[in-house]
């Protein structure tokens, strides 16, 4: 199966075109070789909780997105609010992704305990928060990685939840 994936990017430097997204380099890099998924959207949108509400909504509905991956805005800034507008758009939380990706990370760097991402689903589609380091998004992504397709199978309806 080939999954369709958008890539959301929330960056205040990298919407005015300031700053490389570096960290959506890495993502397509191994949503491609890792997931064999396809990009079907990738944008930067600024630190707005009403922006990026508006592009998880987009990228859900109207390009039916099978994963959603966020980067940027999940630390402790105050302009940090990637988690708070994802809790405002999904269905229900999946927060055992959320906690094997700091667990992941953890074994890399204590400071992994301070990323505050959060996974949900939204119709079926899944929204994975993703920390704004190129190096944060590989060890975060990597340790959900194995998971994906069966979470990503259960919500197309492919799999049952029992299945594989």
């Amino acid at each position: 199966m080939q999954w369709k994936v958008a890539l959301l990017t929330a960056s205040d430097k990298g919407s005015r075109g300031e700053r490389e997204d570096t960290s959506a380099q890495v993502i397509r890099e191994l949503i491609e070789e890792e997931l064999g998924g396809v990009i079907v959207d990738y944008r930067i949108v600024p630190d707005e909780q009403d922006e990026i509400m508006a592009a998880l909504i987009e990228m859900t509905e109207y390009y039916q997105a099978d994963l959603v991956l966020t980067t940027g805005g999940t630390g402790l800034a105050p302009r940090d609010i990637t988690p708070e507008a994802t809790l405002k758009v999904i269905d229900r939380q999946v927060p055992g992704l959320a906690e094997a990706m700091r667990m992941g990370a953890l074994q890399k760097t204590r400071r992994a305990m301070l990323s505050r991402g959060v996974c949900g689903i939204r119709g079926s589609s899944l929204i994975v928060n993703l920390p704004g380091s190129p190096k944060g998004v590989h060890e975060s992504l990597m340790a959900i990685m194995d998971q994906l397709p069966h979470a990503l199978g259960i919500l197309s309806g492919q799999l049952g939840e029992h299945n594989g």
